[in-house]
């Protein structure tokens, strides 16, 4: 299928912009709840955009952005030119905590920074919180906390970014975590469960100890005081929470932090989905899973274990139930990617091309 053809099948509309630059309007879901609009109108507006979760070379953008603010406002620029309309920025506790009721003031003046590149790129944001990817750099007095201290620095963090990010329009939602899950059985003692990806750890526990709770108990607690952190706060950007899609793993799963108990504060559903080859059907029936009345944002995909054209076919075949789509960004254009010369710069290029035509958003302005 020609890739413009299957921008045409997802069907989705775009944002005004004023021709004196770009103005980004407060998005909320639409009084049904079915997908976004523009605050005020009945405008529907589909997210798309990239995790700029590293670079290239694995750095996390905090390890870089003091002294390589260029180099940021470049990569907001290229994103921008390849038809984004969303960036999603993964902050870690050590560079936002500097103790356990001490906020890192310098980092909070450059996420204020960050929004402001973000309003003038014309670009939403994305912002997920309480990173701990480098194992080497989470502080010893963050993992020597019980279960409530960890979750009153959690919420601290929340409180703080969220004033940095306060009254902007830039802001389309809070991402608790990435990818929390829960004990995985009795006496676990390390938060990050399991080996490293790639020398990161992307999936955290929220408990070391169920103490006899269910997990749809402790995942709805968890849940409310993070998200009332955060509107004591900002009480206007949407809130979420990235989840493994279990469903897909284990056929018949159900969602747990987008159970009927426990996804009351939470605006809409992130799921991260990477379809696989020979699959196709499966997927889609474990995506529908979440479907649950709200808006569905697959926040994280790649053609990892599909090829372009599966995984472009499963995007069409989920138009019904998919209100954006958070693909990857890693700081090299097209052009550097396929300058590499190996079989990921390949990849990488490859997909972004096929990713910018799939946009429904003309590269570079925003507009269609």
């Amino acid at each position: 299928m020609p890739p413009r053809t299957l921008a045409i099948l997802v069907g989705l509309a775009v944002l005004s912009v004023p021709e004196s630059g770009f103005g980004l309007d407060r998005l909320r879901p639409s009084a049904d709840r079915s997908h976004f609009v523009r605050e005020g109108t009945a405008e529907r507006v589909v997210m798309w955009g990239f995790n700029y979760d590293r670079d290239d070379s694995g750095r996390l953008l905090e390890d870089y952005w003091r002294d390589e603010w260029a180099t940021v406002a470049d990569d907001f620029r290229e994103m921008k030119a390849l038809g984004a309309n969303v960036v999603r920025v993964h902050l870690q506790v050590a560079r936002f905590m500097k103790a356990a009721d001490r906020p890192d003031e310098a980092n909070l003046a450059r996420l204020s920074n960050l929004v402001k590149l973000a309003e003038e790129t014309g670009l939403y944001l994305d912002v997920t919180g309480l990173g701990c990817y480098h194992r080497q750099d989470v502080p010893a007095w963050y993992d020597a906390l019980d279960e409530a201290g960890r979750w009153d620095v959690q919420a601290r963090f929340w409180k703080a970014v969220a004033g940095a990010c306060k009254g902007s329009t830039a802001i389309f939602c809070y991402d608790l975590m990435n990818e929390p899950i829960l004990t995985g059985g009795e006496g676990k003692k390390d938060w990050l469960p399991g080996e490293p990806l790639g020398g990161k750890h992307y999936v955290q526990r929220i408990t070391l100890d169920a103490g006899g709770r269910s997990d749809r108990e402790i995942a709805r607690v968890w849940v409310e005081k993070l998200a009332e952190a955060i509107r004591s706060v900002d009480d206007r950007a949407m809130i979420t929470v990235g989840v493994i899609p279990w469903a897909q793993v284990f056929k018949g799963a159900k969602p747990l932090f987008y159970a009927p108990e426990v996804r009351g504060p939470l605006d809409f559903v992130s799921v991260h989905f990477y379809p696989k080859a020979g699959k196709l059907d499966d997927d889609l029936a474990a995506l529908k899973v979440y479907e649950v009345g709200k808006p569905l944002v697959v926040e994280e995909f790649f053609p990892l274990s599909a090829s372009f054209e599966e995984t472009e076919t499963f995007m069409a075949r989920s138009k019904e139930h998919v209100d954006g789509w958070i693909s990857f960004y890693w700081g090299k254009t097209i052009g550097e990617s396929e300058k590499k010369g190996d079989m990921s710069g390949a990849l990488m290029a490859g997909w972004l091309k096929r990713f910018r035509a799939l946009s429904p958003y003309s590269p570079g302005d925003g507009k269609k």
